[in-house]
């Protein structure tokens, strides 16, 4: 087992973005400070951990030099290489067109450097973000600096090897089925999918028939996810949704938790199950009252209507490949598992229909449950993070889907309702590897979510990798 981190006594330290805001505003430290420590880290873990998609440092040098606003100004990040940013190519996790530098910023990156974070570049993902480990054959694998034989999870997997590695204290990521609590959970993180429309979305996942992505971020702590939220308030919000406002604290409110430890498909690992049971001892002595119940909420059919929907998207992009990613595009470079989803939808486009119904749907059935609950208790995934060949996208496609859809057993749920869902690294593995629970709640409750978070990390701080 191989621990591979750059945190050291530079401008960074090992301070989280928060305390970083105010080393810059008492002038401890400067914004370019800051950036030059974390390109120096960056070069520092990059040749083993692979995270890197795209730099940009000469660029980042030049706006930490300049005030840009923002409560975050100055505070340096990546961009995961999925949504549109100026002067940067998309690649989406693969090789198989020529890089294009875009030529203005996408919906998703105008507000998200609205924020004052000086992005540093964009990180690495799985093809189109379809598998949840990086494993390119010719791109190499992310890696996962708690132990670099094992992924670092995906899809957001470069942003969340970055920020475990203290290469940055916050960094983007997205979810269309657990890309940002995925890879949380691997590598030790809070990892927060937001609602459904929490937050703006590029073009090309605003037209979804199912709106299953919202963009996120990764981080240490949960103070530096409640600060992003809050600031994120303040400029976009969503009407229609509670608001979030400043989460500072535990709440007071004793919650209801139902704990499941079994998704659709399967038990999750007696590891796994053990972990589960205790992160919900845990609640039950700070006074939460606590149900164990036989089986997630959902209908039988949710898996295979999940993979059907997650298919199609796949079928989208190749067969749109040469309209959308230009002339240069190769669907002979893509991998065993993009073009096994497509083969997939294909040939059951015939059920697509009524799938995406019921997917729709399954906002109803979750909706239901949260009257008698509050918040819904499961493992992040349904086993401990594996080793790099586990999910390899160039082998049969049954067999990664197969691997897939057992791993990531727990995640897709919050997908297909739009509600919320937080991983916190509250466990760890015999041999000492980040585990991670995950939290849901009705919609627009993030607010519930973050306050849970705050007393768990008081309650039982998560192990560091530095220590």
């Amino acid at each position: 087992m191989r621990h591979v981190h750059a945190f050291g006594d530079d401008a960074l330290g090992d301070l989280d973005a928060v305390a970083l805001v105010d080393a810059i505003r008492t002038g401890r430290v400067s914004a370019v400070e800051l950036v030059d420590a974390a390109i120096a880290r960056t070069e520092a873990v990059n040749p083993v951990l692979n995270g890197l998609a795209h730099e940009t440092f000469r660029q980042a040098r030049a706006r930490a030099s300049e005030l840009h606003g923002g409560y975050f100004d100055g505070v340096p990040t990546y961009v995961k290489d999925n949504v549109d940013v100026e002067g940067m190519p998309t690649m989406q996790g693969t090789d198989a067109w020529a890089p294009v530098l875009q030529a203005g910023h996408g919906d998703f990156a105008e507000f998200f450097l609205n924020t004052g974070l000086v992005p540093l570049g964009k990180t690495q993902l799985s093809e189109f973000g379809f598998s949840a480990s990086a494993e390119h054959p010719r791109i190499g694998a992310v890696r996962n600096p708690w132990d670099t034989d094992c992924t670092a999870g995906a899809s957001s997997s470069g942003s969340a090897a970055f920020v475990a590695a203290g290469v940055v204290p916050i960094a983007h990521a997205n979810d269309g089925g657990g890309s940002i609590r995925i890879p949380a959970a691997c590598n030790g993180l809070v990892g927060l999918k937001p609602s459904r429309g929490r937050l703006p979305l590029d073009k090309m996942t605003r037209q979804m028939p199912v709106r299953i992505v919202n963009d996120g971020v990764l981080t240490r702590s949960v103070r530096d996810t409640a600060a992003f939220y809050r600031e994120a308030e303040r400029i976009w919000r969503n009407r229609s949704l509670t608001p979030i406002g400043a989460v500072t604290g535990p709440g007071r409110e004793r919650l209801r938790i139902a704990v499941v430890t079994r998704s659709v498909k399967r038990d999750s690992s007696p590891a796994m199950r053990d972990h589960t049971l205790a992160t919900a001892a845990l609640l039950e002595s700070l006074g939460h009252r606590v149900e164990h119940l036989d089986s997630s909420p959902i209908p039988p059919s949710f898996a295979d209507d999940f993979v059907l929907y997650w298919a199609s998207l796949a079928m989208a992009m190749v067969r749109t490949g040469r309209r959308t990613f230009g002339s240069s595009f190769d669907r002979g470079k893509l991998d065993n598992l993009t073009l096994g989803l497509d083969r997939h939808a294909t040939r059951n486009l015939h059920r697509l229909p009524a799938a995406i119904t019921r997917l729709s749907r399954t906002r109803k059935v979750t909706a239901r449950f949260y009257q008698d609950h509050d918040v819904l208790l499961t493992p992040t995934l349904a086993d401990e993070t594996p080793a790099i060949g586990h999910l390899d996208p160039t082998a049969d496609y049954e067999q990664v889907i197969g691997r897939l859809v057992e791993w990531a057993a727990f995640t897709p749920l919050q997908n297909a309702t739009g509600e919320p869902a937080i991983s916190l690294p509250t466990a760890q593995s015999a041999s000492g590897m980040p585990v991670g629970m995950m939290f849901g709640a009705p919609l627009g409750l993030e607010r519930r979510l973050l306050e849970l978070a705050y007393e768990l990390e008081t309650a039982a701080p998560w192990a560091r990798i530095q220590d």
